[in-house]
């Protein structure tokens, strides 16, 4: 059985510890490189515990002391710094390869994000942030994979509003759309493979005279090419690679212009929310 490493064992028995042990527990966490080499007195100072409370938790993640403890947290802080060296794997370039395959996938994130930035249009983004505050009704729609990010932004919007609807990640109904008029605004998310949905949908948005915006790949997208205001977070990037990340990195974007535009009905709305929060005590911290 493969031995366990010092975060798996924190994250297994964190909830059964003392207020002292979590502490530290956290700081090991946060502090592997610190922790596999400073003695239970100095991570103790450092936490604002006892020496014996750090010595405690190695007991109570099942150690015979605080120095086996040291030991595991050592070698789970060199397979960090050296990946591809852990043990009980083998030193192969089949095994570097396929390590290797989860760095390029970062990197390629990373590009996508640069290119966001690179090619964001500021006054397009004020434009869509103040049409987001003055609608009367806002619609979102998602369909299949493109449902994800749809659902992210109509959550954060519900904070700040209301009068905001989302559609199913399969289609829209009828009575959801009945009400569209050039007060509203229909939020479009399509990304490739183009659903027909996105179409229907768009078309008929514009007949209403609503406030047509496109988050999508490229300008030229179907839904892009019907939008009054079409933003896009892969523009120019030379790749089939689609990335949820540099969707949710645009939408971070408008909701901090938002908030930077923050009216004063909003604020309302955001302080009757964590009320009820409270009151229903529905988050864990």
């Amino acid at each position: 059985m493969e031995q366990k490493t010092v975060t798996q064992m924190i994250k297994g028995n964190f909830s059964a510890l003392s207020s002292g042990q979590k502490k530290v527990a956290e700081f090991l966490l946060e502090h592997l490189d610190e922790g596999s080499l400073l003695t239970a007195f100095q991570i103790g100072r450092k936490v604002g515990v006892s020496e014996t409370t750090v010595i405690r938790l190695a007991y109570a993640l099942g150690f015979s002391g605080y120095s086996e403890m040291q030991e595991t947290i050592r070698r789970e802080w060199l397979t960090h710094v050296q990946p591809g060296k852990s043990e009980g794997k083998p030193s192969s370039r089949d095994g570097f390869e396929e390590n290797q395959l989860f760095h390029q996938i970062i990197e390629k994130e990373s590009q996508v994000l640069n290119q966001l930035l690179n090619q964001l249009e500021i006054d397009q983004i004020w434009q869509v942030v103040d049409e987001l505050h003055q609608s009367k009704q806002i619609f979102i729609a998602g369909f299949g994979s493109s449902y994800a990010a749809a659902y992210w932004l109509y959550y954060a919007l519900k904070q700040m509003r209301e009068n905001v609807v989302l559609s199913s990640p399969t289609g829209f109904l009828p009575e959801e759309i009945c009400e569209l008029d050039e007060q509203s605004t229909v939020i479009m998310f399509s990304y490739p493979r183009y659903r027909r949905e996105s179409l229907k949908l768009a078309n008929y948005a514009n007949n209403q005279k609503a406030t047509l915006i496109a988050i999508t790949d490229r300008q030229l997208s179907p839904i892009g090419q019907l939008a009054q205001l079409t933003l896009t977070t892969e523009e120019h990037l030379e790749s089939s690679h689609h990335s949820i990340a540099s969707v949710i990195g645009l939408l971070e974007v408008i909701i901090s212009g938002m908030n930077k535009r923050n009216t004063q009905n909003s604020h309302v709305r955001q302080k009757k929310l964590e009320q009820l929060y409270s009151e229903q005590n529905i988050f864990l911290e």
